[in-house]
Order: C-alpha cells, then sequence, then structure tokens
C-alpha cells in the first residue's frame, strides 16, 4: 500500500514500534491444541489483554500523545470512548504527565469507567442515544484548549494500533509460518487498518476479516457496498467496546483496499467464544475482544485447515458477566456431552 494524505504506511508502523519499545507489550502469539482440534485448523491467538491497560489500546494513543509538544502536553487530552481507549489516554497521560477528560457513556462496564478514574482522568459521562460524544469532547476542547485523542480516524493511531499486525508477522516468520487468514475485531477500524497495513506488507496473499457485532457490522456493509454505511438503530451487543455506527473516514479508505470483507457474529456467538477461550487457554477475554474468535468459531467449515491468526484484542470483561458467562455455557457445554 502506498502511503497518501493522512495514511500512515509501514514506515510509520516501524516509527511507532520504536516509540512504544519499553511502554507496550510485545504480547504473546499463542496456540492450543484443544483449539485447533475443535476447528480442525491451526490457530494463533494474539493476546492483547496483556497490555498494561488491558488492551491494544495504548498502542495508538502513546503513538499520538507521545509526540505532542510541551505547549500540547500542558494543555491536556480529551478523548470519547466506551471505556479501553479511555483507559489507555488516562495512562499515556499520567505518564507523560498530561491532565486528562474522558467522555464516557453511561452505559460502558463499572469496570471501565473504575479503571479509568483510577488512572487519574477526569471522567464525563453522556447518553449513548441522545448525546453527541463528539459534541461534548469539543466544548471541553473549546473551555481548555485540550488536544483531542481520537480513538481510531487518525494517522499516527492507526500507525499504533499496526504494530499488532507487525508483532504478529514478525512472530510468525520466527515459527516459519504463512498465515492464511487474520480475523480482528473491528469497530471504528483503527486497528483493523493498522493491522493490514503490516500484514499484507509481509503476506501480500493473507485474507484479512473484520469481525464485528451483528447489527453493528458497519465495516462488512460498507465493504460490500464500496462506500461507508451507518448502522440501522440497534438495540446493543454485549461487545461494549465494537458500536461505532460508521467506519472512519480515513480507516475505511485504508480498508476498503485491503480487506477481504468483514463476519457478523450474534451475543450468543460471543458468548461461545468467551468460554471457548477460558476452557481451551484459561484466557479471559471481554466481549468486543473475543469477536474474531467467535467469527472463526462460527465459521468453521470456511477456516478448516488454514493457519489464522486472530487478535483478542483486550480482556476487560465485566466481573459479574464473564462469571455469567462461564456458567452459563460451562452447563449448555455439560448437557450437550451428556
Amino acid at each position: 500500500m502506498v502511503a497518501t494524505e493522512g495514511h500512515p504506511d509501514l514506515k510509520d508502523i516501524l516509527s511507532a514500534a520504536a516509540r512504544l519499545a519499553g511502554v507496550a507489550l510485545r504480547t504473546p502469539l499463542l496456540e492450543s491444541e484443544r483449539l485447533n482440534e475443535r476447528l480442525g485448523a491451526r490457530v494463533l491467538l494474539k493476546c492483547e489483554m496483556f497490555q498494561p491497560i488491558g488492551a491494544f489500546k495504548i498502542r495508538g494513543a502513546w503513538n499520538l500523545m507521545s509526540q505532542l509538544s510541551a505547549r500540547d502536553r500542558a494543555n491536556g487530552a480529551v478523548a470519547f470512548s466506551s471505556g479501553n481507549h479511555a483507559q489507555a489516554v488516562a495512562w499515556a497521560g499520567r505518564r507523560l504527565g498530561m491532565a486528562t477528560t474522558i467522555v464516557m457513556p453511561k452505559d460502558a462496564p463499572r469496570i471501565k469507567i473504575e479503571n479509568t478514574r483510577a488512572l487519574g482522568a477526569k471522567i464525563r459521562l453522556y447518553d449513548r442515544m441522545n448525546d453527541d460524544r463528539e459534541d461534548i469532547a469539543r466544548e471541553i476542547v473549546g473551555d481548555s484548549g485540550a488536544v483531542i485523542v481520537p480513538p481510531y480516524d487518525h494517522p499516527d493511531i492507526i500507525a499504533g494500533q499496526g504494530t499488532v499486525g507487525l508483532e504478529i508477522a514478525e512472530q510468525c516468520a520466527a515459527l516459519g509460518i504463512i498465515p492464511d487468514t487474520a480475523v480482528i475485531p473491528c469497530s471504528g477500524g483503527g486497528l483493523i487498518a493498522g493491522c493490514a497495513i503490516a500484514l499484507k506488507s509481509a503476506y501480500p496473499e493473507i485474507n484479512v476479516l473484520a469481525a464485528e457485532p451483528e447489527g453493528f457490522d458497519d465495516t462488512a456493509k460498507s465493504l460490500i457496498a464500496g462506500k461507508r454505511i451507518m448502522n440501522p438503530p440497534a438495540t446493543g451487543s454485549i461487545c461494549d467496546a465494537l458500536l461505532v455506527p460508521t467506519p472512519g473516514e480515513r480507516t475505511f479508505r485504508i480498508n476498503k483496499e485491503l480487506l477481504a470483507g468483514g463476519l457478523a457474529v450474534t451475543d450468543g456467538e460471543v458468548r461461545k467464544a468467551m468460554f471457548a477461550a477460558f476452557a481451551d487457554t484459561r484466557l479471559i477475554v471481554e466481549p468486543g475482544g473475543v469477536a474474531g474468535l467467535a467469527a472463526v468459531l462460527n465459521e468453521k467449515d470456511r477456516m478448516a485447515g488454514q493457519t489464522i491468526c486472530v487478535v483478542l484484542s483486550g480482556g476487560n470483561a465485566d466481573p459479574a458477566l464473564f462469571a455469567e458467562i462461564i456458567r452459563t455455557e460451562s452447563l449448555r457445554d455439560e448437557a450437550a456431552a451428556a
């Protein structure tokens, strides 16, 4: 992919990786015999839940914020997020000595709100159905002069998130593996856009697929239409991290060029994937973070025989919801085996 205005390229991702050295973890690419047997494929799990804030988001936030001038840092940062980007901006701000204000939906998981506040951020709650989070953020900027750190539609954010794909490519090369497919959770598209740039640079024939909640599969629909599509009003999903109404402008231009398509998953399929991740690998993954694995499990016949890289993008699951899902799915698994 040739870089154009506002679009990062592999060089930008490599620069981001240098900035992130010693800041973000180089997360493992794990393999489970049980999961491979379950799917009839070789599945490699990129475990971003091991990052300091439990999700990949620190990569983009740090890549952008660490490049700000001293004057911009003094004015602080503002971000809008359902949780993981919020925590990432707060975490980076604390390390950089910046004040941070986060605009978060009232229905965000309590663990994400509490974790963000614990990192020193000021929280501004809003109603997801009636308020415009970007308008609120602009109001805060007008009052304070703070810098907006967007969750996905910015070249430095995309390049930072792309270091996930860069690491996957490097780890696969070290193992002598040529992956056939990568399945990556997608909301606004920053993670998958950056990963696609890195992965397609290393493996031009790889199929990169977006995984989204059913009813919020705006990227999949946009890829089919060839233009950005907005989701119709929906009742919601347990995948709180993946509920943007439409793809980002920059991210979609990249994804339109590089992605092979998108896969939608139901809440029920996400629940099964959370149980599979825990039962087969002992990993705790939040609903949005496990969407890629849910898509692979749901497309078992299509994925059979392939080597598949799946990004597990976060592990900030609500404890009560996680416990309920594991308990319920375990009982169903036992009943099916009886």
